[in-house]
C-alpha cells in the first residue's frame, strides 16, 4: 500500500514535508561550507573516488551532523555524490526549515544520493521531529520532489512490523520544541 493512499498518511507526509521540506535537506553540495569529517580511522581510494571512514565518525556542514559507526564517501568528478552510513543506530541532524526545532533521524543504515536526491533511512528507521515521530523499516525521502514513503518490516511474530506515527496535537509543548 502505498503512503498517501488514506487521510491520515496524507496527513503524515504533509507534517513530514513541512519540516522536511527545506531544499538543503541532507548535505548541500552547494553551500559555502565546507563538509568536516572526523573519525578513528579513514582509508582513501583516490582512483576509485572512495573514502572509507570508521570508528565513532562524525560528518558536519553547518548545524547537519551525520554520525555513524561507518561512513562511505563517493565521489565523481562533479564531485561528492553518495554518502552511505551505517551504526547502532547511525544519526542525521538538521534544524527544521522554518527554523524552529530539529529534525533527529536515526537508524541502522542511512544513504544519501545526490543524483537520486534521496535520503534513505534503513532498519529500525526512527524520525522525530517537534515531538512527532515517524518509525519504519525503511523510510524514503525524495528531497525534489518532497515525498515521504516508508514500509514496515515482514512480520517474523517478533512484532507487527508496520509503519507507525506519532502527531502531537497543536497546542501540545512537544510541538515547539
Amino acid at each position: 500500500m502505498k503512503l498517501l493512499d488514506n487521510p491520515m498518511r496524507q496527513l503524515l507526509a504533509i507534517i513530514l514535508v513541512a519540516g522536511l521540506s527545506s531544499p538543503t535537506l541532507a548535505f548541500d553540495l552547494d553551500s559555502d561550507e565546507p563538509i568536516t569529517v572526523s573519525a578513528d580511522s579513514a582509508r582513501l581510494d583516490d582512483g576509485k573516488g572512495i573514502a572509507t571512514y570508521t570508528g565513532a565518525v562524525e560528518l558536519v556542514q553547518g548545524k547537519t551532523r551525520l554520525t555513524a559507526e561507518r561512513v562511505v564517501l563517493y565521489r565523481s568528478a562533479k564531485g561528492l555524490n553518495r554518502i552511505e552510513a551505517n551504526g547502532s543506530p547511525a544519526r542525521y541532524q538538521q534544524p527544521v526549515a522554518s527554523g524552529e526545532g530539529e529534525t533527529d533521524a536515526k537508524a541502522r543504515n542511512i544513504t544519501w544520493s545526490a543524483s537520486d536526491k534521496q535520503l534513505t533511512f534503513e532498519r529500525e528507521a526512527v524520525i522525530e521531529q517537534n515531538g512527532n515521530i515517524f518509525r519504519g523499516d525503511i523510510i524514503h525521502y525524495d528531497t525534489e520532489q518532497r515525498v515521504v514513503t516508508a514500509a514496515g518490516s515482514e512480520d517474523t511474530g517478533a512484532g507487527p512490523g508496520r509503519v507507525e506515527m506519532v502527531i502531537q496535537p497543536r497546542g501540545s509543548s512537544n510541538s515547539t520544541k
